[in-house]
């Protein structure tokens, strides 16, 4: 499991707001945003709680967790059902 950030960039669009729009708003750095859009990189808790607030949203606007499943291959269920399948062995 990770944290994904794809909430987040729909929050944005549903707010007809870009990535810089929601930089200058939140004080955010280039760096931040730029470590949201990777896989495995975290911000703060205090950076996430500076975004909810700007955006006047909750936590789950801004990020959920996700499977290990690579997102530009767009994933497979067959991981999962490969380690269900194990567990239910033993």
């Amino acid at each position: 499991m990770h944290i994904s950030y794809k909430p987040l960039w729909h929050t944005l669009i549903g707010r007809n707001m870009r990535k810089e729009d929601l930089r200058l708003a939140a004080g955010l750095t280039t760096n931040m945003i730029a470590n949201m859009g990777k896989e495995g990189k975290h911000i703060s808790m205090d950076t996430l709680a500076r975004i909810c607030e700007t955006l006047d949203c909750g936590i789950m606007d801004v990020i959920e967790l996700a499977g290990d499943e690579p997102s530009t291959t767009g994933g497979n269920d067959h991981g999962k059902t490969e380690r269900k399948n194990h567990r239910e062995r033993h």
